[in-house]
């Protein structure tokens, strides 16, 4: 089963709120997540983004697949930069 780091939309009609999910690759986008990893709210200035760092760096090093837009997330709270110094020294 390959597994995707992606967004999952909740949130009301033009209010637009995130999940950042571990979920199956070929489920929908906001089908069953195998677990939730934190949040994300692009209407707040400036955008809040909450993380479960060591359960995100633990799906990474299972080899979970980050999307463009959630790898981007990772990388300004410094979480991607862990994995990659994680990665290096092994």
């Amino acid at each position: 089963m390959a597994v995707h780091l992606r967004l999952s939309r909740v949130g009301r009609h033009k209010r637009p709120f995130y999940r950042v999910v571990a979920v199956d690759s070929r489920m929908r986008r906001d089908g069953r997540a195998l677990e939730v990893l934190g949040t994300h709210d692009p209407l707040k200035e400036p955008t809040v983004t909450e993380l479960k760092s060591e359960r995100v760096l633990d799906w990474l090093q299972k080899g979970a697949q980050p999307s463009v837009t959630v790898r981007t997330l990772l990388r300004r709270s410094g979480i991607w930069k862990t994995f990659e110094d994680s990665r290096k020294k092994s």
